[in-house]
């Protein structure tokens, strides 16, 4: 993530909301900013990763000060465009080392957006952002998938997740590195396209050893934003980790 856009410049901005519409359903975005906003109570919250303003802009209207952290100005641009975005303050940076010039009750880093850091040290970097962001008693929250592992057929290293006539995508995985990415293959009026964004994955006992060697201790964790307990069978987790007061 050294590139001003990184995988988010201009004509992926503009299709975001579209593409990803399943995630703008309110049904989706409510949970989430009902949890956030309870975390962040009458204090300041910090988006790293804020992108369009999915979260960001509810999390605002419900009355959170909300500072974003992102890498793309095609992104922020995007942000710009909504009612309501120019009012969200944002650094355009690297979310493992930019600052925002203050501190929060809340720092959040959602949809999977810890693992477009590939680097098990960038992720460090990141924990010690986020906490150097944060008050003392403060929190740090991460929304991300766990591992699809048991999706792999043997010796076989990719698990599709979206097939149609048109558009098909896979995530393929590297278990010796940790490393996977998602790539897109999409054909429009005949002609074919192939996209690839790389990712890291890691564990939640990974995490929170980052969590550790950044200061934080684990809170809580869950299944999700509607606190369903968090299992064995879970696909993704909501963990919360608070700086020591």
């Amino acid at each position: 993530m050294t590139d001003e856009d990184g995988y988010f410049g201009g004509a992926v901005a503009a299709q975001y909301d579209e593409t990803s519409a399943d995630v703008f359903d309110p049904a989706v975005v409510g949970p989430a900013v009902d949890f956030l906003a309870g975390l962040a109570g009458t204090g300041r919250a910090l988006e790293l990763g804020i992108g369009t303003g999915r979260i960001a802009l509810p999390l605002a209207a419900r009355g959170v000060p909300v500072h974003g952290v992102d890498l793309s100005r095609a992104m922020v641009a995007e942000l710009r465009a909504k009612p309501g975005g120019d009012a969200i303050p944002v650094t355009v940076g690297d979310f493992t080392s930019a600052t925002a010039g203050t501190t929060f009750s809340l720092a959040y880093l959602v949809f999977n957006t810890i693992m477009n850091v590939t680097s098990q040290d960038a992720q460090v970097e990141c924990f010690r952002n986020a906490a150097a962001h944060l008050e003392p008693g403060g929190c740090f929250v991460v929304e991300v998938m766990v591992p699809e592992l048991r999706a792999l057929p043997p010796g076989q290293r990719a698990v599709p997740f979206q097939v149609s006539p048109t558009r098909w995508a896979f995530d393929l995985y590297d278990v010796a590195t940790q490393q996977m990415s998602s790539n897109y293959v999409e054909v429009v009026d005949g002609r074919g396209s192939y996209r690839s964004i790389p990712f890291r994955y890691a564990w939640p006992a990974e995490l929170d050893l980052m969590a550790r060697i950044a200061g934080l201790r684990l809170r809580e964790r869950w299944d999700g934003w509607t606190r369903a307990p968090f299992t064995a069978e879970s696909r993704q987790h909501v963990s919360v980790w608070e700086k020591p007061a």
